[in-house]
């Protein structure tokens, strides 16, 4: 058991823990973060940076109860644990700030979603929209939830700006059935570029499909992640974000084929045009009418 773990192992005393989850960027450098607060550790995509302790009480300029922790995640989501007071979110999301300069701290609650795990004595495991009840705690429930709520927020972001390029393309459609065909090349890069970005977004920095270690290692830890990721839909909303790029892809090769279509259509009509031109020519040379 790592430090980590064996920290989250003491955090609860038989108390409820909350979380508090935003989507605020598509990238952050959990690296960068750990080498100003001195941890020593090279952090990879799939496991959150852990701030707690004196480190968070450095950023927060405050005292922190020990259940208190905030999981920063690398493809740009937040969740904080056992933090009550809207100042302790605004100081991280400064601190954050200072590292991703894109990251808007202003509209940051955007994208977010509240949760609660709660420990009761009973046979079973009781999922909600808004809580989960357990019969004991074990130390992997705080990471556990909180990545899916990252993936979770980090998800509606990625929707709805999905819904965006959707407009976009609907208006381009609008164009289409008005009789105006021609669509520039650098508007169908840029709305082209607009779909891979929200595709690379989705598939390579919320890593839906990807598991935290713990699953791999704890059963327990990989049922309760399981039915996490079925509670929330992660899998399902996945799948249709999927579907919805592949459609945005062909939407977009019918464009460039239309486009490229009336482009040569237009080449071909002046070669025609110049070739009859120099047919007039010649008929006005052989006529006499031109010197």
């Amino acid at each position: 058991m790592d430090k980590q773990q064996k920290y989250l192992k003491r955090v609860v005393d038989m108390r409820d823990l909350t979380f508090k989850a935003f989507a605020i960027t598509n990238e952050i450098d959990l690296n960068k973060i750990a080498v100003h607060c001195g941890i020593p550790k090279k952090f990879t995509w799939e496991e959150p940076l852990i701030l707690k302790g004196e480190i968070l009480k450095s950023i927060l300029y405050k005292n922190v109860d020990e259940s208190q922790m905030v999981l920063v995640f690398s493809f740009g989501s937040i969740v904080f644990i056992n933090h009550s007071t809207p100042n302790e979110v605004t100081a991280l999301l400064n601190y954050l700030h200072s590292f991703e300069p894109d990251i808007d701290v202003k509209t940051a609650d955007r994208y977010s979603d509240d949760y609660s795990l709660h420990i009761k004595e009973k046979e079973s495991i009781e999922l909600t929209d808004e809580y989960v009840v357990v019969p004991e705690y074990e130390s992997y429930y705080p990471e556990l939830i909180s990545t899916v709520l990252a993936k979770s927020v980090a998800l509606e972001k990625t929707e709805e700006q999905l819904g965006k390029i959707n407009d976009k393309l609907e208006t381009m459609i609008d164009r289409l059935e008005k009789g105006k065909l021609r669509i520039g090349n650098k508007e169908l890069a840029r709305t082209t570029a607009k779909i891979v970005r929200h595709e690379y977004n989705t598939l390579a920095y919320i890593m839906i499909l990807d598991k935290p270690d713990i699953t791999w290692t704890s059963s327990t830890a990989g049922e309760f992640y399981d039915r996490m990721l079925e509670f929330f839909e992660l899998n399902d909303r996945y799948k249709i974000l999927k579907s919805k790029t592949e459609i945005l892809y062909n939407i977009m090769n019918g464009f460039s084929t239309i486009s490229h279509s009336i482009r040569g259509l237009f080449v071909e009509w002046i070669i025609v045009i110049l070739i009859l031109f120099e047919i007039v020519l010649s008929l006005l040379g052989i006529a006499g009418l031109l010197p």
